[in-house]
């Protein structure tokens, strides 16, 4: 199914998103399958402009999510390092910080700075799961940090990210939000991790050895009302890439039905059963992609369910595209199997199946 058939008028943005999944994503997954970090790509689609609807003057978040999920439909590491991307934006368009909004952001939205998110940690840490990782301590002109974070994606030696440290203020402890900077001093990244899948993402980790975070970089200090600003865009932005799969496993069993329908009419779950579900789960992202700026409790219970629906979706849709494609599916170079591995990163990234199950069931109801 094409973008035009699912989306009945796309956006001229969606049209030029297509084209470069189309075109120059679609030909070398393999390769960011085996490591490479695709930056031409990145950019490619910040100047189709996917990185920038939800922090336009006339804000469409249900746009940035659609660029994400047709990325996903080819490689579901790009589209998490499309989101990374969008997420950092949201962060600077969400804050009061003037600064960052006239010099930064356009540079963020249209991909001429790459950056990553840098919030696996403190969205772990305020819902009771790790302790906070970077503390910070005032001095004349900011806050100088130490601490380390394993996961930060998306980040080239001179690329931004959101980073949140802790301050001790007057005997209470504080939480504050910033942009950090991969080459500024005091900070360095590293290159070390062996995944499974997802190796394509740019993942550092970064250390912070008295890195003094200035002022113009500051987000929100203290972080308390920005976080319940930003947090339900955070999360729904994410479930782009739930969709991009969906579709794409989809698309692998109904492309073996010729061949193997006759055989595969007896497992349990059809394209059919799947098409009618993401049908579901899109209409309800879209409505939801209306309001992001909503901090109602009702609200973010319904973006936690969304993106876990989307997850549990995900994998449930690569087992059975794999299932359907039987061994054609299981060679060193199969679609289906890459894409079953992909699809248990939905699952496990920050918030995390079993994190967004804890945050419903410690959530007020309403």
């Amino acid at each position: 199914m094409t973008l035009q058939e699912r989306i009945a008028e796309p956006s001229a943005m969606l049209t030029r998103v297509d084209a470069v999944a189309s075109s120059q994503l679609m030909p070398i997954v393999r390769e960011i399958d085996d490591g490479h970090y695709p930056e031409d790509i990145m950019r490619a689609f910040g100047a189709a402009g996917a990185y920038g609807s939800h922090v336009a003057a006339e804000m469409d978040m249900g746009q940035t999510i659609q660029a994400i999920a047709r990325g996903g439909e080819e490689c579901i590491s790009t589209a998490f390092c499309m989101w990374c991307q969008s997420a950092l934006a949201w962060y600077i368009a969400s804050s009061e910080n003037t600064s960052l909004k006239t010099t930064l952001l356009p540079k963020v939205a249209d991909g001429t700075a790459l950056g990553g998110t840098g919030l696996s940690n403190p969205m772990k840490t305020f819902f009771g799961i790790e302790k906070m990782r970077l503390k910070g301590t005032r001095t004349e002109n900011g806050y100088s940090v130490r601490g380390s974070l394993p996961w930060v994606s998306n980040v080239g030696e001179d690329g931004y990210f959101g980073i949140v440290f802790s301050v001790e203020d007057e005997g209470r402890v504080k939480h504050v939000m910033a942009v950090a900077r991969g080459d500024q001093a005091g900070v360095k990244t590293v290159l070390d991790h062996d995944f499974m899948s997802m190796a394509g993402t740019a993942t550092r980790s970064v250390q912070f050895r008295d890195a003094v975070i200035e002022d113009d970089f500051i987000l929100a200090d203290p972080i308390d009302g920005y976080l319940q600003k930003i947090r339900p865009g955070f999360v729904l932005m994410q479930t782009g890439m739930a969709l991009g799969m969906i579709r794409s496993s989809i698309k692998l069993m109904e492309q073996v039905r010729g061949q193997l329908g006759h055989v595969n009419k007896y497992l349990e779950k059809q394209p059919e059963d799947f098409q009618a579900l993401l049908d579901d789960l899109e209409d309800e992202i879209m409505d939801l992609a209306q309001t992001p700026y909503d901090t109602s409790i009702a609200y973010f219970r319904r973006v936690i369910t969304a993106r876990l629906r989307g997850g549990e979706a995900s994998t449930e849709a690569a087992h059975f595209a794999m299932l359907h494609c039987g061994a054609r599916g299981f060679v060193s170079k199969g679609a289906a199997q890459r894409r079953l591995r992909e699809s248990y990163f939905i699952a496990v990234v920050t918030p995390a199946t079993k994190q967004l199950r804890k945050m419903l069931a410690e959530l007020p109801a309403a």
